[in-house]
């Protein structure tokens, strides 16, 4: 059986306020194995990132277990690049707070920057590269810490439509690559479909499990661009969209 790397069983949250008790995140239970990439997708404010926040210990859960086999890493939004510290710099912040630079370490950083096609820009200033380089640094910055498991916040929303689009089959390949385990969540459902082995959607606040789709699609080239043409993704959106239940 494959190694669960992360366990959600019967995860609630609820938070306390002047008016009382509101309660963002109800009984959510699922698991995610070695080497797959999960997707998280849900309303807007339904407790997606929330979810992450407690999958990574920076929130504890009001009720329910959480259990995770491994280190973790975690990619945000936003790059959050220093834009006095150039690009070598940077990447090696991680590992300053850790107090684990070192020839070794080094030696690892330049190999990622070199693997990653960021080798000859890593004295430049993150003003000085484009957004979807400084993604790319910042996926570098996170797995500079060799974490067993890597947390997608919204990782390429600040991105272009085509950047985006590009990167993401990047981080894929890369991710996928170095067998990474990931948990992605994001508001695109396609993005979702052509990334994820499978894709647990929530409801509105509180958040409950509506359901979980597992994603088989047919294509000759998988990575997240050649996926979107697989016959089978069309399917997948219209059934995952009509769950999410959004009123606009």
């Amino acid at each position: 059986m494959d190694k669960v790397m992360v366990e959600l069983e019967n995860v609630s949250l609820n938070y306390h306020t002047v008016k009382g008790e509101t309660e963002a995140i109800k009984n959510v239970s699922f698991n995610v194995y070695e080497g797959e990439f999960v997707g998280v997708i849900g309303p807007s404010g339904c407790g997606k990132s929330t979810l992450l926040s407690i999958i990574a210990g920076l929130l504890k859960p009001s009720g329910g277990s959480v259990k995770v086999n491994g280190k973790v890493g975690y990619m945000l939004q936003r790059d959050h690049l220093f834009e006095w510290r150039n690009i070598m710099q940077n990447v090696l912040l991680g590992l300053e707070i850790q107090n684990a630079v070192n020839d070794e370490s080094i030696r690892h950083v330049e190999g990622l920057l070199d693997r990653y096609g960021l080798a000859e820009f890593k004295y430049h200033y993150p003003n000085q590269i484009s957004g979807g380089m400084r993604q790319r640094a910042a996926l570098i910055r996170t797995l500079a810490l060799k974490p067993d498991i890597m947390l997608l916040d919204e990782a390429f929303s600040a991105l272009d439509y085509q950047t985006r689009l590009a990167i993401s089959d990047e981080v894929w390949s890369i991710l996928k690559g170095v067998k990474k385990t990931a948990i992605i969540v994001t508001h695109d459902i396609s993005e979702a479909i052509a990334m994820c082995d499978r894709i647990v959607v929530l409801s509105n606040r509180p958040a409950v499990v509506k359901s979980v789709h597992e994603i088989h699609l047919t294509c000759d080239n998988r990575s997240p661009i050649g996926c979107r043409k697989a016959p089978e993704f069309r399917d997948y959106f219209n059934e995952i969209w009509k769950e999410l239940d959004v009123h606009v």
